[in-house]
């Protein structure tokens, strides 16, 4: 066996990048639970507070508060001036951190740390063994894609990302027959009926507890154009019913998603459109060596997206599929016609429009 030798500079700079790491991944939780417990948003509207008045403000133990406005400081998130034992949150970190900030609110981001955390040992055995984790070892995940796509959506949903699509805006306002699949707790489709009421609308999730949150949501916003229905994408069986089909971040998680982008190509009419919003990014991984979220986005998978297909004996495409694999798939399916755009507001995803024709 030949010892390596070891650029001892090299080897320095790698363990720095380790001991950021370690503090990043820690505060991460410290972010999250900033966003859950609302302490961002009452020290953006603040100049500064001390831990005592930022407890009593928000309604928190100051004890807990103090040593979370620590780890901040020191962690370079919150701005201290110990003359004053005051702490204060820069207008320049609020916007990625405050809900306020609408789509730009990182914070969200922060609680998948201790969600991914939670399913570690089913992963490590995965890892061993194959298979995968079910999407039932994963309690909260509903509610935090939820959260994340609503920051989106509530922003640029009816404004901006239907705007992508030409024409649509016009044939929604006069009435047209629409699907999202894998809508989740279906508040983009709660968005769309309300704006549109002439349309009709129909949601599409094999989760019972997203729907049920979809249905209440549609009754408490007075809405009868919108349907949903607990159904599995892959047994989809409607032919030519609908003259636009929407997928929000669903189609890489799917355990068969070949099979339901074929099904969306036949329950769409000749003439529709499909818009697949998924993860920005190549099927490559030398292409996404610049990708500011590369990272986050192959560790989510692997703890998420990736294993809850493979637990399914799916295909586990993972988050990281890519835009060469997906107009792949999409021409498979039948799509002739595939056009990609972005929007400024959303960092994440890209968006396909897809016609058969």
């Amino acid at each position: 066996m030949t010892v390596q030798e070891i650029d001892e500079v090299k080897a320095e700079e790698f363990a720095g990048q380790m001991v950021g790491l370690l503090n990043n991944a820690l505060l991460s939780l410290m972010v999250s639970v900033g966003h859950r417990t609302g302490l961002f948003d009452t020290m953006a509207i603040e100049a500064a507070l001390t831990s005592d008045e930022l407890a009593a403000k928000a309604g928190l133990n100051e004890r807990y508060v103090r040593e979370w406005l620590n780890a901040l400081t020191v962690g370079g998130i919150v701005i201290y001036d110990p003359a004053q034992r005051r702490y204060h949150l820069p207008a320049e970190h609020a916007a990625s951190l405050t809900r306020s900030a609408g789509p730009a609110n990182l914070a969200t981001l922060a609680q998948f740390t201790s969600l991914m955390g939670h399913v570690e040992d089913g992963i490590v055995e995965a890892f061993r063994n194959g298979g995968g984790v079910p999407y039932s070892a994963f309690p909260k995940f509903q509610e935090l894609m939820a959260e994340e796509s609503a920051r989106v959506n509530d922003a640029v949903l009816i404004d901006g990302t239907l705007q992508l699509v030409d024409g649509i805006t016009e044939q929604l306002r006069s009435g047209i027959d629409v699907a999202d699949v894998g809508c989740g707790q279906g508040h983009a489709v709660n968005l769309m009926a309300k704006e549109f009421p002439n349309s009709r609308f129909t949601g599409w999730d094999f989760s019972e507890e997203g729907i049920a949150a979809a249905r209440a949501e549609a009754s408490e916003l007075g809405l009868n154009n919108t349907t949903f229905e607990v159904q599995d994408a892959s047994m989809i069986s409607a032919s030519n019913a609908f003259d636009f089909i929407t997928v929000f971040d669903a189609i890489h998680d799917q355990a068969k998603p070949d099979v339901v982008l074929q099904n969306i190509s036949n329950a769409l009419r000749d003439d529709g459109v499909f818009l697949c919003v998924d993860i920005a990014g190549s099927s490559h991984v030398e292409n996404n060596l610049e990708h500011p979220m590369a990272p986050l986005l192959y560790s989510i998978s692997t703890f998420h997206c990736m294993t809850v297909s493979l637990a399914l004996d799916g295909e586990g495409l993972g988050t990281m599929w890519g835009q060469e694999l997906a107009n792949e798939m999409l021409n498979a399916a039948g799509f002739a016609s595939v056009e990609t755009k972005t929007i400024p507001e959303d960092i994440l995803n890209v968006y396909y429009i897809a016609r058969k024709h």
